[in-house]
This record gives C-alpha cells, structure tokens and sequence, in this order.
C-alpha cells in the first residue's frame, strides 16, 4: 500500500527500527548537520533521525530519511528496488495487440495504469493547506532551515520539492533546486544551466513574464524521490511517482499562484520569479565535498506559506560522501536501467560509486558483440541527458560483477594497458566539477576493461613491472624526493603496482615535474601509478584517495604517460598552470561546532 503522506512513512520507518528520535535540544546552525554526517557515515547509512527540539522554532526536523538502502526500499514500499525497473520494463515491452485474446491479457496493466496520472482534490482534503499565511504573516523564520557547513553563505532549504510550468503551460517541471534564504520573503533559486527549471525560466525572460512557482517540502516518498530523479524531458514527475505508488498523486491548487502541488505536503511555499531580479547566491558546502561558487540566480518571492498544524520540516545534508543523497542516487542507478537499455540494448548493469559523487564515474557492463563497442558506448552515454556530464567511464564485460569493488579494482591493476585502453574525449560537465580549466567544459575518459576481440588494438608495449614481487619502500622514494611529505604503495596484487605520494606545492606544474622525474628513475620503475596529491591528504585512506582523484582530475591535462606507466597529478590547480576558474575549499566542519557535538552525543544516542 502506498503511503498517502510523509507522516506515514516515519510512523513506519519507527516500526521497522529505523528511526531515532532525538528530543536533546539541538542548533539548525550547523550542529545538525554535525550530527547527521557522523551518523550517515556509519555502516549501511545509519538511521533516520528527527530532532525534535529544535532551538528557536515549534517544528520538528525529520532527516536522513532516505540515507540507506533499506529505507530506499521501504520508502518506495518494495523489498527489493529490482521490482521497479523490471514493472518499467513491462511496460516498456508492450506491443500492439493483434488480437480479441491479446487485448483481453492487456487489460489488467491499462487498468492499472489509468492510475498513474496525479488528480486534483478540493481544499478541504489538502492537509497542506490547514494553516494558510499570506501578506505580513509570510515569515520563512518559523521553519528551522538549516545552515550546513560553515562557509555557507546562510541557510538553504535542501530538500525542497519545486513545481512551475513552461510559459504556454503545457508542460509541468518538478524538481529538487537549492534554495538560499536571503529574508523572511526571499530565497534564491538554483536553477543549472542544463536543468529544466532552468530551460522553463528563460523562456520567461525571453519574453519578460514572471514565472509563479510553487515549492513543496515533505511530500509523500515516491513524490520525493521522482522529484529527485532525472526524467526524461516533457515525462511528469507526478505521474512518475504514480506509477511507483500504484495510486494517483493528489494534488491541490495552490492559494496564490495558478499551480497544483502535492495535497498532503507537511509545508507549502508559493510565489514567483521575476527574471529581471537576479541575486547572489552561494557558496555552499555540495555533494562533491567542495564548496560550489557564488554566482547569480533568480530570486523566488514568497506570496503564501501554507502548511499542516503540526507540520514536519524534511531536510538534507549534502558534503563529502556517503550522504543520503547517495542512496536516492543509488534507486535512480537501479530504476533508470531499463530507459537506458532502450536506447542501449547492450548495458547488462551499471554502478555509481559513492566517490564519484553521480558525475565523477559511472561504471558499465555491456554484452560485446562487435570491435569498438565499448568506446561506442562511451560517446553514445556522453550524448545522453544527465549522463552527458559524468568524466569517466569504465566499461567492463558482462561476466564481471561490477558492484564487487574489490573485484573491479583488482582486473583494473591486472588489466588496464594505458597504451590502448583509454578513450579521450570533451564535452560538457557538471555545473559542479571544478577540476578542468573552464567551466562547464572539459576532458573526459573512458576505459575499455573488456575483452580484446578480433580488429581491437592490442598493446604497444610491455609493463615494466617486477614480477618477482619486489616493490620500493616508501622511505626510499621519500629519501630521494624531498619534496615529498608522504609515500605509500598500495598492497594490492597485480600487473600495475600503485604509489600515492603527497606533496607541499609551492610552484606551478610542480605535480608534473615530480611525476616525470620520478617515472624516469630506473631505481622505481617497479611502480607503474604514482598518484600525487596535497600534502595534507591522509594517504592511508583509500576510499578518500579515490574520491579526490576523481573530483580533482582533469583527464588529459592531469595524466602523464610513460609508455605503460602513468603518473597522476591530483594536486590544486591556479591561474600559474592555466587554470581560470576558483579552486574550492573542502567542506569541514568547525572544531567548536564539533566539541559541541561531542558533549552532546552521549546523551542523544545513550552510547557510553
């Protein structure tokens, strides 16, 4: 059964020991934030946590709702996120009927798809609509909006559900879009410049019409989660979360504004956009673990708060990763299998790991059949909506099981021949990579880890590796390369033999010119990877290691190849290497808020 409401799904998730409630008296200043990272981190996601004494405000904060792959399947009411993608590829396969028995067997999935489309209830049914605040009474102040990190240039709402219309009202954007909170009656609206909220708004600039929007926080899962998921464009994400219910969303024309938004939402904004008004906005802690920029965007103007008498405030947190939002991104990655099959009929499975932050790496196994078809692939991914920004790509054949990590790691180091195996390209990337020279434009690469086939290219030379096993010892190479402040060889067996090294950059190119004079001293020619990264970094931790390469990389300018040997410079990039934009800082949290925190957890979680 489908949950009617946000509601239901904690009174559920309580049921199934999923969530804590956490009654200790806590600051939506950051202290939140420090509480919900320590526990999202924790193995499998942790719990869901509502706060409910929240300083300065009556409503409760309900968060990491979605933070595991568990709550996943319990907040779109399943008990494996398989069952989705296979009802999708049900319906996907459908042919036309060529007889009186064929239309008779279709019968049953036309009458449960004539459930799918949303339906428009009275005021009266909508709980959102219980309490109703317009003119001097707006005051986003009542809402206990979260400051995240500490360099965030204010409070953002997270998790907000937002809905406008394109300027000939036929088409309907529903979608998840930071909000800033400038005062009681502002926020901005952080629309990219690849989204369609965006497309939808410059329509209304062309043409200097304001554009009502209507924002909605703390709908019912499956509206939250097709909010969150990245449709095909002109599919609606309200008959999108339809079919994941199996039950019409109801929806409530809003008091201000000619749009409909969800009936049962916990808190309802509705206002408009003036495109002539454009603010700052930014910076702010993302998903990558990097602050993203400042810049200009359009500003929402509140005409009416409504809300339920006892609304809940659902919220997110966003930094280094795993997050909650890692897990949304890990039903999409399952859901979106069959839509991409139809264009790409050979993908057998697809894997997003949490380091690469949803644009950073996207792993595939296809069913080769023909020479080349794998980089075909690439650039076919590379042409295809949201998958256009991810940076690399790495294809493998359909024997290997591509969520085993160790698994992958292990044929990578084995297999990779970098004098055939590698696939350059450009093209856009997220507004949210801040690796290459220019924004929104940069290298990609792609590796071909399948099997070689007649008419593929075989290697061009051999692996200098030691077989015998014999490997450097980190003091050794830290001994002859001072500039070093760190050093360590990756236990990992294989045909390439791995060394992360940090360094304390102190000129431009200096990352390249350690690379190339360490590749060519014959005393470490056993190591055929030498990974350079900042001197602060914490070589230890390899999960770490792998998410600052692929945030920080820019393919072609960073990797530096020495027949089959590559050197990696991973270190920050200024204006002194060609670099034009702003390298960002990383999101870390502030010791005081930190200490607070830890006096604080104790009690909260009655951990000794």
């Amino acid at each position: 059964m489908s949950y009617h409401s946000l509601r239901e799904f904690v009174d559920r998730l309580e049921n199934e020991n999923e969530l804590i409630r956490i009654n200790d008296q806590v600051s939506p200043i950051l202290e939140i934030t420090e509480i919900t990272d320590r526990v999202s981190k924790q193995p499998g996601g942790g719990k869901a946590l509502l706060f409910e004494n929240v300083e300065d405000s009556n409503i409760p904060v309900l968060i990491n709702a979605f933070g595991s792959l568990k709550r996943i399947n319990i907040a779109l009411d399943i008990h494996d996120i398989e069952k989705i993608p296979r009802d999708i590829d049900k319906y996907l396969k459908i042919k036309p009927p060529s007889s009186l028995l064929e239309k008779v067997k279709l019968l049953p999935m036309l009458l449960e798809a004539a459930a799918f489309p949303p339906k428009i209830v009275s005021s009266q049914k909508a709980s959102c609509q219980e309490v109703v605040l317009v003119g001097d009474d707006v005051d986003l102040g009542i809402i206990p909006i979260l400051q995240c990190w500490p360099d965030d240039a204010g409070s953002f709402i997270t998790f907000p559900i937002v809905v406008n219309k394109t300027i000939d009202q036929k088409l309907r954007n529903v979608g998840l879009y930071r909000m800033q909170v400038y005062d009681k009656k502002t926020t901005g609206m952080h629309w990219h410049i690849h989204k369609d909220g965006a497309h939808f708004f410059h329509e209304y600039k062309k043409q200097g019409k304001v554009m009502e929007c209507a924002v909605a926080i703390g709908a019912d899962p499956a509206v939250c989660y097709a909010a969150s998921a990245p449709l095909p464009y002109g599919i609606d994400e309200f008959l999108f979360a339809g079919f994941i219910r199996k039950s019409p969303v109801p929806l409530v024309k809003c008091k201000t504004v000619d749009l409909e938004i969800p009936a049962t939402a916990e808190i309802v904004l509705e206002g408009f956009i003036d495109p002539s008004e454009m603010r700052l906005e930014g910076p702010f802690g993302d998903h990558t673990g990097y602050y993203s920029q400042d810049g200009d965007y359009p500003v929402f103007n509140i005409t009416a708060i409504t809300h339920r008498k006892n609304p809940i405030y659902l919220t997110t947190i966003v930094g280094k990763p795993p997050q909650e939002d890692f897990y949304l991104g890990k039903a999409t990655e399952r859901i979106f299998l069959p839509l991409m099959r139809t264009q790409l009929p050979e993908i057998v499975d697809m894997n997003m790991p949490a380091a690469g932050v949803f644009h950073n790496l996207v792993i595939i196994s296809i069913d080769k059949r023909f020479p080349m078809q794998a980089r075909r692939l690439m650039s076919a991914l590379w042409g295809m909506g949201q998958m256009s920004f991810v940076k690399t790509i790495i294809v493998f054949d359909k024997s290997v099981d591509i969520q085993n990590t160790q698994k992958i790691i292990e044929i990578l180091l084995n297999k990779i021949d970098f004098t055939c195996d590698l696939f350059f390209s450009e093209g856009i990337l997220d507004v949210l990579n801040h690796a290459s020279d220019k924004a929104l434009y940069g290298s990609k690469l792609g590796i071909d880890l399948t099997n070689r086939i007649k008419g593929e290219d075989k290697s061009k030379t051999k692996p200098t590796v030691d077989h015998n096993g014999t490997s450097p010892l980190p003091k050794d190479i830290l001994e002859k390369f001072t500039e070093l402040t760190s050093c360590k060889i990756l236990d990992q067996k294989g045909l390439h033999q791995v060394a992360f090294a940090t360094l304390e950059k102190k000129s431009p190119q200096q990352g390249s010119k350690v690379i190339e004079k360490f590749m060519n001293d014959k005393e470490f020619s056993s190591v055929t990877v030498l990974i350079v990264l900042e001197g602060h970094e914490n070589i230890n931790d390899t999960s770490t290691m792998l998410w600052k390469i692929l945030n920080n990389i820019d393919p072609k300018r960073d990797m530096y190849f020495f027949g089959n040997r590559v050197g990696i410079d991973v270190t920050c990039k200024a204006g002194e290497d060609g670099y034009t934009q702003h390298w960002p800082n990383e999101i870390e949290m502030s010791e005081k808020v930190k200490n607070i925190v830890d006096q604080k957890w104790v009690n909260m979680f009655h951990e000794s």
